[in-house]
């Protein structure tokens, strides 16, 4: 299965950290530059700046294009691809798992990360490997540092931004609900900034942790967007309510600590 890092060219440090963990890992990849602030336009900045449930900051829109680059080289290669932020560690597992998927079909998405947030999944799911399960995922509150795509899911991306414009990449991919999603457990990725939470003792430079997306400060937002929030939240919580039932729970997934390197 191809492998897409998103890296900017000046972010040294991750790039030889990803480098090292795939070459450790026997894994081929593609290093994809990442967009930088400075590719984006005035005019592209001001066509999106009321998309989201605020105004999104330029680190933050570079981002969501760095991701929709990878999209579109996806549907363009009609091949499924793991798509990983440079920040991203990976368990062991993961050229097995990698493997154990790659003739799938009827599937869209499979998010391969844990951040410390309860999903909505399938109670019972499916053995891939004797060490791991796949269930389907109807709700993501994680992030986007590592996740499988299909063609047919980058294009229900690109057709979601067409409806309802652009937003965080995580957020973007967790509410396109056309795309039939699914999860691993135990995860096999997890960024950098939260291996201390999950107790992995990992030796790696500290700066890698350094989010390339600014902080946002809580400021209270105009009245715009406190409505267009409200009315995401509400959205969100419908669609949980409606797929919350006996076949189905709220949880957070598990993580084998074991599974990565220097631990």
């Amino acid at each position: 299965m191809k492998i897409f890092i998103i890296n900017l060219p000046n972010a040294i440090g991750r790039r030889k950290f990803q480098q090292n963990q795939l070459s450790k890992l026997n894994l081929d990849y593609e290093i994809l530059s990442a967009t930088s602030i400075k590719d984006i336009s005035n005019d592209t900045y001001a066509k999106h700046y009321t998309d989201w449930q605020r105004p999104l900051n330029s680190n933050e829109v570079a981002c969501y294009f760095s991701h929709r680059s990878a999209w579109q080289k996806i549907i363009d290669n009609n091949t499924p691809a793991l798509i990983l932020e440079d920040d991203a560690l990976l368990s062991i597992h993961t050229p097995e798992i990698l493997n154990s998927i790659n003739e799938f079909s009827d599937t869209d998405l499979i998010q391969l990360e844990v951040r410390g947030r309860r999903k909505l999944i399938k109670k019972y799911g499916n053995a891939i490997l004797s060490t791991h399960v796949l269930y389907r995922l109807y709700q993501d509150r994680t992030g986007a540092a590592g996740y499988i795509l299909w063609p047919s899911g980058a294009k229900k991306l690109l057709e979601h931004e067409s409806l309802n414009g652009i937003g965080l990449a995580d957020a973007h991919i967790a509410t396109c609900y056309s795309i039939k999603s699914y999860q691993i457990e135990p995860a096999v990725i997890i960024q950098l900034d939260q291996c201390d939470d999950y107790n992995l003792q990992i030796s790696y430079p500290k700066a890698l942790t350094s989010s390339t997306v600014s902080i946002v400060k809580n400021t209270k937002k105009p009245f715009y967007f406190q409505i267009k929030r409200l009315y995401s939240q509400l959205k969100i919580g419908f669609h949980i309510a409606r797929m919350l039932n006996r076949n189905s729970s709220m949880r957070f997934i598990n993580l084998n600590s074991d599974d990565f390197f220097g631990h």
